[in-house]
């Protein structure tokens, strides 16, 4: 029986996991990420700790499955996007990585917004015009490292990257050329001159790939260093939030997937494209679909920056500080006795499209303690993640049946604050572990060894999360609560 390898080039962590055909994990890993964030604002990481994380990780999945490296048929890859990493000539990267929560562009989209005719634009190309764009970055990186952009020779994403280092083929799949802005939607295909206009020069955008397409194989070089096998086919990938939704089974029109990563992301699958300017576009997996999208800056990463910096001194639990505090929280009223929190720490994508926004808690009295804290941290999410199914259903979608994964769905509290905020019930998942599940569906799908359907036998349905309306009064004031927090301090 063939066997898949998927990778997950995430924000906190890169991870792999090696699968079969009939629903079967048969060994997953992870290893960490840093994130840095030399100046306010600024979200960086370095692609040659995810290739040094991709090299560590095989052979430890291959020892877990007892699987030999000539029994992998094929390798998908995903990742956040869109990042943007730039090579030059040799292949060498030239500096860390932007991540797509990067928020100093703030500057160059003014820029854009005052040079480009923004309803022409997102009619074009799906996505309007805001920090997402790969041409933001490069046009700060043009003004601050002109001698980076002289020698750049290629742009890429995170995935990309990693595809670049098995195979040594430049290539970009068809998301992350969809949200950098290059791809029209009415043909499908990158145009240079939509490229240009948002500052990214043509000439550094390399061959567009589908996420099922065989764009090589396994170098002779890569095989030394990862323990695979050369000539093993890698597949064009799948960005993160897509790839975790397909895993989901994520795939009938008003589905949504609130995906609790590094960042949180709002995804609803559909069978129609309303390109609207708060919200980003990209392509479903499955041929036919789109995915309209919400992604908020931060998420997960500002949970553990929390832990890290203030919550040193709680006492683990199961090994996990996070676990604690969940557990104080759990212990406090909803609405954190009056506590707002808002989690602009990198500013915000969607849907404010506020680079500037930072973060605040306000209401704070001596009679808060951690718990309270803690509790309007994961209240704040919930209250954004509402604000973006507000946005859907403004557009015309019609979010109706909610699924959760990834990390953060595994925290018992979060969800039922999430599931109350919403008053929608919430459907967690087992055997969804996230992004590379869905990765290395692609790797079957594109080598012809399964269908897209298939994937729905690695999961089962938990009981549903349900919401309680005795919360439902105290959340609505809440949530206008937090609403109002942003327009008031907005400037300040």
């Amino acid at each position: 029986m063939p066997v898949f390898l998927g990778l997950d080039i995430g924000t906190t962590s890169t991870i792999g996991i090696l699968i079969d055909t009939q629903g079967h994990v048969l060994a997953s890993a992870a290893l960490p990420v840093t994130l840095y964030t030399d100046h306010p604002g600024w979200a960086e990481e370095d692609p040659q700790q995810w290739w040094r994380n991709t090299c560590a990780l095989i052979p430890r999945l291959l020892a877990e499955s007892g699987c030999r490296a000539e029994e992998i048929a094929g390798i998908g890859t995903g990742g956040m996007l869109p990042a943007t990493i730039l090579l030059d000539s040799d292949g060498t990267v030239l500096r860390r990585a932007i991540q797509q929560s990067d928020g100093r562009c703030g500057a160059e989209v003014d820029e854009m917004r005052a040079a480009i005719d923004e309803t022409a634009f997102l009619r074009a190309a799906g996505n309007g015009v805001n920090q997402q764009l790969v041409g933001a970055k490069i046009r700060w990186l043009t003004k601050h490292e002109p001698d980076v952009i002289a020698r750049a020779t290629t742009v890429m994403g995170s995935y990309d990257y990693i595809n670049f280092c098995l195979t040594g083929q430049r290539v970009i799949e068809q998301n992350w050329a969809l949200e950098a802005g290059v791809i029209n939607v009415a043909t499908d295909q990158i145009d240079p001159a939509q490229a240009e206009m948002t500052g990214l020069p043509a000439r550094l955008l390399p061959r567009l790939v589908a996420a099922t397409e065989i764009i090589g194989h396994v170098t002779p070089e890569a095989a030394a260093a990862t323990g695979l096998v050369a000539g093993t086919p890698v597949m064009g990938g799948a960005a993160d939030m897509i790839a975790s939704a397909l895993g989901a089974g994520v795939v009938a029109d008003g589905d949504v997937l609130l995906k609790f990563g590094g960042a949180v992301d709002i995804l609803t699958a559909t069978d129609q494209a309303l390109p609207d300017a708060r919200l980003f576009l990209d392509y479903h997996l499955v041929p036919g679909l789109w995915m309209p999208n919400g992604c908020m800056s931060t998420g997960g990463s500002v949970l553990n920056w929390f832990v890290n910096t203030f919550a040193g001194g709680v006492a683990p639990v199961d090994g996990s500080r996070h676990k604690a505090l969940d557990r104080m929280a759990a212990e406090r009223p909803a609405g954190a006795m009056g506590l707002t929190f808002l989690p602009y720490l990198l500013g915000e994508k969607t849907p404010l499209h506020d680079p500037d926004a930072t973060g605040a808690l306000v209401g704070l009295t001596l009679s808060h303690d951690l718990g309270h804290i803690w509790r309007a941290l994961l209240e704040s999410y919930a209250y954004a993640i509402r604000h973006h199914i507000e946005t859907f259903t403004d557009i015309g979608y019609r979010p109706q049946r909610f699924f959760v994964s990834d990390g953060g769905a595994n925290s018992d509290i979060w969800m039922q604050i999430t599931a109350d905020v919403l008053q929608q019930p919430l459907q967690r998942l087992t055997g969804h572990p996230g992004t590379c599940l869905g990765a290395a569906w692609v790797a079957a799908v594109g080598t012809g060894a399964a269908d897209w359907a298939g994937i729905s036998t690695f999961t089962t349905a938990q009981p549903l999360i349900t919401p309680r309306a005795d919360n439902k009064a105290v959340y609505d004031q809440g949530y206008a609560a937090f609403r109002a927090l942003y327009r008031n301090l907005r400037g300040v």
